[in-house]
């Protein structure tokens, strides 16, 4: 009798940023496919989901991938439901309006190794900072990089359990590093990218440090924060060719600026300051290769014929790709 562990992974209710949560079920001669996982529950009231005297919320599967780092072992994505089974209101999942899977989605996820000793990313000296950033993005050598034992782990641990992930890099600031994901349908492509968060959280366990998500943990110091770039298409966009298309869906985010801002994580507006290759919080723009616009129209996508994609520099580094998605589709649609 073979026995499996499937590691039930799910977003909980902490506030303005959601945390990961995850347990442990082992189920008898499992065969790898999401249609066997079955539905489970958890305590609601433990993750902030729920009231003690009515606590159970369900774990309604939606991706699996095989766990990298334990034996006879899956990961298993699942939405939060209420009892009754319909979406709980933490569930930004059940947001996306994609049923096609029409829209791709690339996710560009900055983020900082902190020493949990200091509270300071990794190549701080404790009370002071490093030379300025400048030598750091995509460095070499052991007085630019640091931590790249764990990154270089998180990449062949996404890539052993099917994460389609494109490609990483030292980022500007020390101890700053980027991963980057994609995937045909805005479902899909935020299972994927959450799972990659979690084991980027389980491998930092390994080694002593912390996964620091917040979109400016320097405060308000000259070193970069971090984002999370949404790269996104659709059919239209990927075939029309027209410079005027782009430019009309482009404009449509303009019309919808605080929509987009309120799911683009917490503390934004020490990020989106109009420095550090970003635009102000409270302005839009759009531009060719301009990375200090809001939306920039890649070189690429101009080079061939205004058929490609577009990426939204706004959202930070802790927002949720899920409720990023849903607000970039309903503008394109819109």
């Amino acid at each position: 009798m073979a026995l499996s562990k499937l590691e039930y992974i799910w977003l909980d209710g902490s506030v303005p940023t959601q945390g990961l949560r995850s347990k442990t079920k082992i189920v008898k001669d499992f065969g790898g496919t999401l249609e066997e996982c079955p539905m489970w529950s958890f305590d609601g009231s433990s993750t902030g989901q729920a009231e003690g005297g009515s606590s159970d919320c369900l774990l309604k599967p939606v991706a699996i991938f095989p766990d990298p780092d334990r034996k006879n072992a899956f990961l298993v994505m699942t939405e939060v439901l209420n009892s009754d089974g319909s979406a709980h209101e933490s569930n930004g999942r059940a947001l996306i309006d994609d049923d096609d899977d029409d829209f791709w989605f690339g996710f560009e996820q900055e983020y900082f190794l902190m020493d949990p000793a200091t509270n300071r990313p990794l190549g701080f000296p404790v009370g002071g900072y490093p030379a300025p950033q400048g030598p750091y993005y995509c460095s070499v050598g052991a007085k630019n990089s640091f931590g790249r034992e764990i990154i270089e782990e998180h990449l062949d641990a996404c890539l052993e359990a099917g994460i389609n992930v494109e490609g990483i890099n030292a980022e500007v600031a020390t101890g700053q590093w980027e991963f980057q994901t994609f995937a045909k349908g805005a479902r899909f492509a935020g299972d994927q990218h959450w799972v990659a968060r979690y084991l980027l959280e389980r491998i930092g366990e390994k080694y002593g440090v912390y996964i620091e998500l917040h979109p400016k943990p320097l405060g308000d110091t000259d070193w970069n924060g971090s984002g999370m770039h949404a790269n996104f298409s659709n059919e239209v966009l990927r075939t029309c060719g027209s410079k005027e298309t782009y430019e009309e869906i482009c404009s449509k985010f303009g019309r919808t600026i605080g929509r987009h801002i309120s799911v683009y994580g917490a503390d934004n507006d020490k990020r989106l300051t109009g420095k550090h290759e970003t635009q102000s919080i409270d302005k839009f723009s759009f531009g060719v290769s301009d990375r200090g616009a809001s939306i920039r129209i890649p070189i690429a996508t101009v080079e061939n014929g205004w058929k490609g994609w577009l990426e939204d520099r706004r959202p930070a580094s802790n927002a949720d790709p899920y409720k990023v998605a849903a607000a970039i589709i309903s503008t394109v649609k819109g």
